[in-house]
Parts: C-alpha cells; structure tokens; sequence
C-alpha cells in the first residue's frame, strides 16, 4: 500500500518504485535506439549571426551549396559582402537530397538508375528528419517557408525482429516492450530482498543482463551512474554540443536520487509510454530536398553549378579557386578575399591545396561512414490497412537494419515508398558491394520477415543509394573518434589565414542539417572578425 506524505502527495510503494524504474529503463532504451538512428541532443542556436560593419566591396567564395554553404552565403550577403558559390552538382543542397520519379543517378562504377516512382512520391535517401530542438534548422525553415509535418519516431505498433529469438519470428514492439520491463522489475525486486536472482538465470543470462543494464541506464565503466557525457545524452547538456571551435558539450549535474523519488516523475513517464501518446519529429512537406530550395530561393543568383573544384589556393591578397564547368569542360578561376569551403573531407582531401600541414592531416583524419538507404514503392499502403502500422520504424538484425513506414498522406489508396534498409556497419558494406538491382532483392527478402503476405506481392519499384558509391561525397557523414577529435578537430575548424572550413564534419552533431548549420554560423562570424582586422 502507499503511504501518505504530510504534502498530500504518494510515495512509491517498493513494487511501484521497481515498476517505475522499468519505466525509466524503457524510456532510456528507445532513447538509446532513437539515437543510434538519428535522434540528436538538444543544440544551441544563438540566432542568426551578428556580421555588423562589413567592410566594403569585401569578397567571400563559398565552395559547395550544400546547407553550410548556402547558409553561409545567405548572410554573408546580407551583412554585405560580395559572395559566390561554387557547387559540382547541378542543383543546391548537397546531402539534402531527394528522388522522385523521372529522376536518374549513377553512382561510382557506373550503374544507372532511374526512379519510376508515381508522381508525388519521393525517397530520401540522405537526412530524412529533423528533430523538433535542432533549432537552427527549424529557425530557417520558417524564415524560407518551407512547410513541414510530423514524422513519426516512435511507434508501439511496429515490430522488432532477432534471428536468435522467438524462432525468428518478429513480435510486436509494445509487447516485447513491457515484457521486458515487467522482468526487468521483477528481477530487481528480487535482487533487493538478496535471494531468487540466480535461480531463473544462468551465468550466461546474468553477463547479458550485467551488458543490457550497463546500455539501459547510461551506467559508466564502473556500472556507476554518473555526471558524463554518457548521462547528458539523454537527461540534456549544461552546454550543448554545437559547431566550431568551442562546439564541445558540457554534461549536467545529477538530481539526487531521493528527489527524483519525491518527484512522482515515474507516474508522468508511464503516461507518456502509454501507446496512445507517442513521440513525433518533422519532415519537410514533399521530400527532404524542400529546405535546400527553400535555402536556394536566397541565394540561387550566387550560385555557380557545374563547378568542379580542383585547386583551392591562398596568398597575402586572397584566394584563388580553379574550378571546371563539368558541363562544357571549360577551366576557370574564382578570387576573393576570403573563403568559406564546406567540401566534404574525402573530397577536399583529394583537391590540390596550399594549407598548412597539420590542416591537411586533419583533413585526412577524418572517416566516413557507410549507410547504404534503399527506398521501395508498393502498390498500396498494407501496413496501413492490413497491420494498422503509421509510421514509424520496424527494426531487424539482418543486413538492412530497419524498415520505416511513411508519414505523409495517411490512408491514401494509391502507391507509396517505405525505407525498405537503412543500412550501415558490415550490412552497408555488403549492400554497398552490390549492384542497384541486388540491393533491392535483399531488401525484399530480408524485409519480408515483417510483411511476409504484402511485401513481394505489393511491390513495384525500388531506387538505393550507397554512400560509399555517392560521387561528390564517398560516403555519408563525418565519424569522429574520441581520439581523432582531441587531436585534429580544433585545427580542422580553425580559421587559417583566408579559410575556414564549415559542414557538418565541423561540428559536434556530425551527420546532421544542425551540425552543418551551426558549424557555418560559427566558421562565418569567425571569418567576419578576421576580415574586419584585414
């Protein structure tokens, strides 16, 4: 029974207590999950930056009209100064992109696609999500009217898929969900009163269970929870992580334990697991590559296209940029006083360049990832109709990694495009070693454990990117290291001389729009203050 405080408020029962402490671990292991796929730490957004009293006829050149650079360019302008972009593809936003039908891509090696999806529906097969405290990114949204809806992150109807369990058969993520913590709690329970833990384990299930609480509750080496990174990244940061030269996060301070008791928090966190409340993100409305038009709407008049960068050259007057039009095969120069590059670094480590040694080590330090996304049109939405699935993610231990239905036009009758693999690790390796077509039998095959009547029967069309293969980027995203980080981040991000390098490799929130954004604030007001003293 409970007890009654002098406030009038409950305390936890000792049953309670294990209940909400289930609760909490569940709360914390999709938090752990979400983020592993893309759902980031809060980010700090100073608002647009103060570039006062530029001087006059002073040039910037902005290599790539990716978000960085576009972003860069945007108020670069504004504050005054004479701006271009040089871009290699022939349209803005970089890894803000989108297929749809009547598109064609060729990837390194050759192979050619070319997307037959109905009119209206679209695969992303970069960023694909904006969570709702990426501040910077939402700011802009709005600021360019580019609309955008709900994604739906979360999804108690969707399944969770293992080789090694339930004869490989996927179960319902709701269910294994609160069987997981109804054990957990028993289990805990039991462990407090010191008897009955080892009589329904083995050795074996107690070193699985030691490894699944150690992920579960965000517990250090030491299985201490304690002030860190590792906590901040799910109860929030001092200082968020953010782009730049002081871009690294500072962790919060714990609340003490009896507090937290005191709190009653265990009763808001079971509200908000119950099936009916669940998370939501955003997307822009009609494909991914909206915000880089939007973005484009600004600054489309200083961009160049075609531009293929070869050498990136700097001296006391300025920089000189060679470029060719890929188009026409025509070399050119562009000169400026500055320079803002937001190449990504497994290419700008291919360009002839004249920086400083230790710049060009870090620029080389740095490796890519290796997702590999594939996108399937089916003749209708079965998930919708046959599973009652809206949204949200199916994940799985084979090769694709997960499945993610729609979010936009619920209930419609005609074609529509899951992810069918977000892939990464030995499975990107392997989708990446494919060829287009190969790719997508894999993705039939292996996401058929989910949909084992709809999935072949259903489907029309596929399209799928390697990153690896992607030829203006060879890979996907920035993956630093610890280690890689103490060594060459701070000279990566340092203004040398004329340059500054921006993306989202300049940042602490790598492979996201944020992190590019927050970086190009950062890179520019920098640049601003050494052109003032010029």
């Amino acid at each position: 029974m409970s007890t009654i405080m002098e406030s009038g408020r409950q305390t936890p029962t000792r049953r309670q207590l294990m209940r909400a402490i289930g609760l909490l671990g569940g709360t914390a292991a999709i938090y752990q999950m979400m983020t592993t796929f893309g759902h980031a730490a809060e980010t700090r957004f100073p608002g647009p930056p103060n570039l006062a009293g530029a001087r006059k006829g002073a040039s910037v050149v902005v290599l790539g009209a990716g978000l960085a650079g576009m972003l860069a360019a945007y108020e670069l302008e504004k504050a005054g100064y004479k701006v271009r972009i040089l871009e290699f593809q022939d349209r803005p936003g970089g890894r803000n992109w989108t297929l749809r039908g009547g598109d064609t891509y060729t990837e390194l090696g050759g192979a050619t696609q070319k997307v037959t999806f109905a009119k209206g529906n679209y695969f992303n097969p970069g960023p694909w999500r904006i969570p709702h405290h990426h501040k910077t990114l939402l700011h802009y949204c709005k600021a360019f009217g580019v609309a955008l809806e709900p994604f739906i992150q979360l999804n108690h109807n969707t399944y969770i898929h293992n080789t090694d369990a339930f004869g490989g058969a996927p179960q319902r993520f709701r269910s294994l969900k609160a069987d997981f913590e109804g054990g957990v709690a028993e289990l805990l329970s039991k462990a407090m009163d010191q008897k009955g833990l080892d009589s329904p384990l083995t050795s074996e299930d107690l070193d699985r269970l030691k490894e699944a609480l150690r992920g579960w509750g965000m517990l250090d080496k030491d299985m201490r929870y304690a002030k860190n990174l590792r906590s901040a990244s799910h109860r929030g940061f001092d200082l968020p992580p953010g782009g730049g030269v002081g871009g690294a996060p500072q962790p919060s301070d714990l609340f003490p334990f009896d507090e937290v008791l005191k709190s009653g928090v265990w009763a808001n966190m079971a509200f908000f697991m119950n099936e009916e409340f669940q998370t939501t993100m955003f997307q822009p409305v009609g494909g991914m590559d909206m915000i880089g038009k939007g973005f484009a709407k600004h600054v489309g008049h200083l961009i160049t296209y075609n531009a293929k960068v070869t050498k990136l050259m700097q001296g006391k007057g300025g920089v000189t940029v060679t470029y060719t039009d890929t188009a026409k095969g025509v070399v050119s120069t562009a000169e400026a006083d500055f320079c803002v590059c937001t190449i990504p670094l497994t290419v700008l480590s291919q360009i002839e360049t004249n920086l400083s040694e230790k710049k060009t080590a870090a620029i080389s330090s740095v490796p890519y990832s290796n997702s590999v996304k594939i996108g399937l049109e089916m003749k209708r939405r079965f998930w919708e109709q046959d599973y009652d699935i809206y949204g949200g993610h199916s994940f799985t231990n084979q090769e694709i990694g997960l499945i993610s239905y729609p979010n936009n036009k619920f209930f419609d009758d005609g074609p529509a495009v899951l992810l069918g693999a977000f892939a990464g690790g030995p499975g990107g390796y392997r989708l990446g070693g494919m060829t287009p077509e190969e790719r997508i039998q894999v993705a039939l095959e292996q996401g058929s454990v989910f949909h084992p009547d709809s999935y072949r029967k259903e489907f029309l069309s596929g399209a799928s990117v390697a990153w690896s293969r992607v030829p203006w980027v060879m890979g996907c995203c920035a993956r630093w290291n610890e280690d890689t980080r103490k060594e060459h981040y701070q000279e990566l991000v340092a203004l040398e001389d004329r340059i500054v390098l921006a993306g989202e490799h300049a940042s602490y929130l790598g492979c996201w729009m944020e992190g590019s954004l927050l970086s190009a604030i950062d890179a520019i007001t920098r640049l601003h203050k050494r052109a003032l003293e010029a």
